[in-house]
């Protein structure tokens, strides 16, 4: 059987890609499993958990050299790409739309590069390997969380001696899974919640949670039931009439990543000077590349000058790092399920799951 090991190099963020419960599982299916040292201590797994279930706590270098496939949670550094050898299999969030020239030399000497973010969401059987949406899902739910800390008001309506408060008013931008989870969340913190999204089959969804759905002239249905990108026109139409509406909320979310490239910005600046005093955005999309809110930054908190809170989160989901890695360690279950055929490794590339998920792609290789 072949040995798995999971290693934890140059990431911030606290998830690991693999729990004690898997590990375990893993165990007992046969297979050797190397836990580099600490690997899971930052979420919250201790290494005595790992060796009570079967798994072997070595060393990062021990278990890159000695295993046959290695699951992580980010790309590992380019140093440790390079000791990766012909025929070992990498299964991580590789950032595959941005500098790949670590991975390309991986690739060129035979290492197999399994990048999660590329799983095709629209299969089924794919579902179970989907880290984009489990990682969502959390997204959405601590939005709703950090963004009721933020604000100095109740999110519900409150009945207290001193009078009547009314509930805050929140406006979700986006009905994916990071969406509805962020709609679902407010609505249960008491929050009068309306939802927006440029497809209009999102207002189902969206009314099913008892939210209002936010509508706008601008329709853009992709393909897969996906938004596909707006024309500058369109763009354009859809932040003038997303302003006017989103200046008489207390707080909005938005919600509307593109990977891999710039999302589309939602919230202008005249946007945000519009807005109250004390009202708060929290931006899922921000990054080096831009956000869906004009002046949010990622990892940081800022207040404007007119007194708005723009909270960049982006990694948001890595704050819950045990609930996290207990998501994405069962997701790189379903995708080791998919690789390991009659105990042997088989990176398939002509699987229309693990092929889409191959780096490079059957497709860039002919």
């Amino acid at each position: 059987m072949p040995v798995i090991a999971t290693i934890r190099d140059a990431l911030p963020d606290r998830r690991t890609a693999l729990t004690p419960a898997v590990a375990g599982q893993l165990v007992k299916a046969g297979h050797e499993v190397l836990v580099a040292k600490a690997a899971g201590q930052a979420a919250g797994f201790e290494d005595a958990a790992y060796s009570a279930v079967g798994a072997t706590t070595v060393s990062a270098a021990d278990a890159v050299s000695r295993a046959d496939v290695v699951v992580a949670v980010g790309r590992p550094s380019a140093a440790t790409l390079a000791k990766f050898r012909a025929g070992q299999v990498l299964v991580a969030s590789l950032d595959s739309w941005g500098d790949t020239v670590p991975l390309d030399k991986a690739a060129s000497k035979g290492v197999k590069l399994i990048a999660l973010e590329k799983v095709p969401r629209q299969i089924s059987r794919a579902q179970a390997m989907d880290v984009l949406s489990s990682q969502a899902s959390i997204a959405g739910y601590r939005a709703g969380i950090v963004a009721a800390a933020a604000y100095g008001r109740y999110l519900p309506m409150m009945v207290t001696a001193a009078g009547t408060a009314k509930p805050a008013s929140v406006l979700v931008l986006g009905a994916g899974v990071a969406g509805l989870q962020a709609i679902a969340t407010a609505r249960r913190l008491g929050a009068r919640v309306t939802g927006y999204d440029v497809r209009p089959a999102a207002r189902e969804e969206v009314t099913s949670l008892g939210a209002q759905f936010l509508s706008t002239s601008v329709d853009a249905v992709g393909e897969g039931g996906y938004a596909r990108e707006l024309t500058k026109e369109e763009a354009a139409t859809q932040q003038k009439e997303l302003g006017d509406a989103i200046a008489t909320f207390d707080i909005v979310i938005a919600t509307a990543k593109v990977p891999g490239r710039k999302p589309p910005l939602l919230v202008t600046t005249d946007t945000v000077k519009a807005m109250r005093r004390g009202s708060v955005l929290v931006d899922l999309a921000a990054s080096d590349k831009g956000g869906n809110v004009a002046g949010s930054i990622d990892e940081e908190t800022v207040v404007t000058k007119n007194g708005v809170t723009l909270i960049g989160a982006a990694s948001i989901a890595a704050d819950m790092a045990p609930a996290a890695s207990d998501a994405w360690s069962r997701n790189v279950q379903a995708v080791l399920a998919a690789l390991i055929v009659d105990g042997k490794v088989d990176v398939n590339a002509e699987d229309d799951v693990i092929g889409a998920m191959l780096i490079p792609t059957k497709e860039a290789s002919v």
